[in-house]
C-alpha cells in the first residue's frame, strides 16, 4: 500500500448516511479514517465496522472543534482528507411557521459548523503544504424550496468552498463541495414516512428515473480526495441523478421515457 493510500481522513457526520457511505468509500480506496459524529456510541460502531478510528465532535461547537483537531493530528498524525458531512435538516415549512432559533440552529450546524472545522483542519493543510477537503452541500440550494433555512445554509457553503478554494490554492489545499440530491438515507425515509416527501414524486423529477444511493455520493468524494482530481478545486458538483435538469420538465409533460 502506497504512501498516499496510507493518508488520514476525517468525516464529520461520519456515522450515518452520507457521512457513513463517504467513510466507506474512503476506507476501500485504503485511507484510515476517523469517523467523527455527535453521537459518541455511534460513531464507535461504524469505526469499527469499517476498520477505523472514533471521534465525538459536535461541530455547532467552536472550541470543540478546534480542541479536535488537535487531538486528533495528536493522535492519528496529520489529517490530509476532510469531509465535512455533520448537517440538521428541516421539513419543508412556509417561512411564517419558521422560528428563528430553529433557522438559527440550522445555520449553526450546516454553514458555521462546516466553516469552523474546515478552517481547523484546513489550516493545518495549508501550513503542511498539502491536502484535500470536501464539503456537503445540496441541490436544494440551487432551486427554489421550501426549505427557507436548509437550502440557503447549502448555497453558503458552496460559496465558502470556493472562497477557501481561492484561499489554500496556493499553499496545497484542494476543497471541493459536493450537492447531492434526494438520497436513499433513513432520513429521507422518515420524511417518506411522515407524508413530507412522495418518493415517487422525487423519482419522476430525476432525468436517470431513481434517488441517488448514499454510496454513490461516497465514491465521488474518495475522488475528489484522491490524486485523480488534483487539479479540481473550488467546483460545486451535483450527484443527484439528473434531478436539476429533469425537476422542470414537468411543464412539458415529464423526463422522456426511456428508448425502445
Amino acid at each position: 500500500m502506497g504512501a498516499e493510500q496510507q493518508r488520514t481522513a476525517l468525516i464529520t457526520g461520519g456515522a450515518s448516511g452520507i457521512g457513513e457511505a463517504c467513510a466507506a468509500a474512503l476506507a476501500q480506496a485504503g485511507w484510515r479514517i476517523i469517523v467523527s459524529d455527535l453521537r459518541a456510541e455511534a460513531a464507535e460502531e461504524t469505526a469499527n465496522r469499517l476498520g477505523g478510528e472514533a471521534l465525538t465532535l459536535d461541530v455547532a461547537d467552536a472550541d470543540a472543534i478546534e480542541a479536535a483537531a488537535e487531538a486528533a493530528e495528536r493522535r492519528f498524525g496529520p489529517i490530509s482528507g476532510l469531509v465535512t458531512s455533520a448537517g440538521v435538516l428541516q421539513p419543508p415549512t412556509p417561512p411564517e411557521a419558521f422560528s428563528a432559533r430553529d433557522f438559527d440552529r440550522v445555520m449553526d450546524v450546516n454553514l458555521r459548523g462546516t466553516y469552523l472545522t474546515a478552517v481547523a483542519f484546513g489550516t493545518r493543510m495549508a501550513r503542511r503544504g498539502h491536502g484535500a477537503i470536501v464539503t456537503i452541500g445540496s441541490v436544494t440550494s440551487l432551486r427554489s424550496v421550501p426549505l427557507h433555512a436548509y437550502g440557503p445554509s447549502k448555497a453558503a457553503v458552496a460559496a465558502l468552498t470556493q472562497c477557501l478554494a481561492a484561499e489554500w490554492g496556493r499553499s496545497g489545499v484542494r476543497i471541493n463541495c459536493i450537492s447531492p440530491g434526494y438520497v436513499a438515507t433513513p432520513p429521507l425515509q422518515r420524511a417518506i414516512d411522515a407524508g413530507q416527501r412522495d418518493p415517487r414524486a422525487l423519482e419522476e423529477a430525476a432525468a436517470m428515473g431513481r434517488l441517488v444511493r448514499a454510496e454513490e455520493v461516497g465514491q465521488v468524494a474518495a475522488f475528489l480526495l484522491s490524486p485523480s482530481a488534483s487539479a479540481i478545486t473550488g467546483v460545486n458538483l451535483p450527484v443527484d441523478c439528473g434531478w436539476l435538469v429533469g425537476a422542470h420538465m414537468g411543464t412539458y409533460g415529464g423526463v422522456p421515457a426511456a428508448r425502445t
